[in-house]
């Protein structure tokens, strides 16, 4: 059925729902990745946005358990130029079409979704409506414009974990496991991405998630190796009480931020963040890592930045630089075993060139051990 896109600058794209009826709002943003879309629609990063599809062809591959990065679709509603209807791959578990619909997410196709990526590549990321019930373009134009954005809103509470748990694959329930051997982390979920945890695993620790809303001393009586600040949606400075907790932390244990993560800990740090134009997300983001002069495809997925400028240069060195625009993308303290990345180096999906930093974590709780 047919489908419309209103932008709250008055632009207008056509369509056709591939999922039923509905109408969503959200801030629609591109993501350039070729594959990956099931890891995209389920990043919690992505609460609040609606997400276009740069590659054409979309559902060719289906959907299956293992590259699940939360419980549910967390996107507000996805766009592509062409939807595939019959997967084609041995791991496949059901259609893109019915995932969506599990979840009651809207999918529209059909839409020059070319197009549609140039406007908000040179207008900026902004507001919008999609809608198969109201098709009257000046209604949905205003009711783009009237919706709310997400500059100021914590978003992180629609997507934070409700009570503690340990990782083991899986979440289990429980605030606590026997140490072992193993490095003890805890992880402040934000919005976490399940890839991120088998990271941590992978690298030799046990990992005790806790909602957002934990405080310093909670995290610190689970006496942890190191401490673990997540990608999350939205607003950094929207958040209440966090920039708080991650600044009585600073120097007790060592820390590893990503991408929300990594703008909080520049706010406790006593700098800003701002909005970027139109945001960096998909698997081919170019960053420099100024420590060994290597250059690292990444995997991006954020609206926000910090602004290096803000930031004092007698205690927090810059260490990476997204290539593209010159943006921060890496920082660590000068002082205390604290350091964090803009982009995700957990690679679900992306490349691998940053994996690395997961063993750097390990290694920094072990010299600090």
């Amino acid at each position: 059925m047919k489908a419309l896109i209103a932008l709250e600058d008055g632009r207008i794209f056509s369509g056709r729902s591939f999922t039923g009826r509905g109408e969503v709002y959200g801030e629609i943003v591109f993501n350039t990745s070729m594959t990956g879309y099931q890891e995209i629609l389920t990043d919690p990063s992505y609460k609040g946005q609606i997400v276009t599809m740069t590659y054409p062809l979309i559902g060719n591959y289906g959907i299956n358990s293992e590259d699940m990065e939360s419980r549910r679709i967390q996107a507000e509603a996805f766009i592509v130029k062409e939807y595939q209807g019959v997967p084609s791959n041995w791991r496949s578990a059901q259609t893109l079409k019915n995932f969506l619909e599990k979840y009651n997410v809207l999918g529209v196709e059909d839409v020059d979704t070319r197009a549609l990526t140039r406007h908000i590549r040179l207008a900026g990321a902004m507001k919008g409506v999609i809608s198969t019930e109201d098709l009257d373009p000046a209604s949905l134009i205003k009711k783009a414009k009237d919706s709310p954005g997400l500059v100021g809103r914590d978003m992180v509470r629609e997507v934070t974990c409700s009570a503690p748990y340990i990782w083991e694959d899986c979440p289990v329930e429980g605030a606590a496991a026997p140490k072992g051997n193993a490095l003890r982390v805890v992880a402040l979920d934000y919005g976490i991405k399940f890839n991120i945890l088998r990271c941590l695993k992978n690298s030799g620790c046990e990992v005790i998630v806790l909602p957002a809303t934990a405080n310093a001393r909670d995290i610190l009586a689970l006496e942890p190796d190191g401490i673990f600040l997540s990608n999350g949606p939205g607003d950094p400075a929207g958040i209440p009480g966090v920039v708080e907790t991650i600044r009585d932390l600073i120097g007790k244990k060592p820390i590893f931020g990503i991408c929300l993560g990594h703008q909080l800990l520049g706010l406790a740090s006593g700098g800003k963040t701002y909005k970027l134009k139109f945001g960096h997300r998909g698997g081919n983001q170019p960053v420099k890592n100024l420590l060994t002069g290597r250059v690292e495809i990444t995997a991006q997925n954020h609206g926000f930045c910090v602004d290096v400028s803000s930031l004092d240069e007698k205690e927090v060195e810059v260490t990476h630089v997204n290539l593209n625009d010159q943006t921060l993308e890496g920082m660590r303290h000068r002082h205390y075993p604290v350091f964090s990345v803009q982009y995700h180096p957990e690679n679900a999906p992306g490349p691998h060139d940053a994996a690395y930093l997961f063993d750097q974590f390990a290694a920094l709780m072990k010299e600090r051990g």
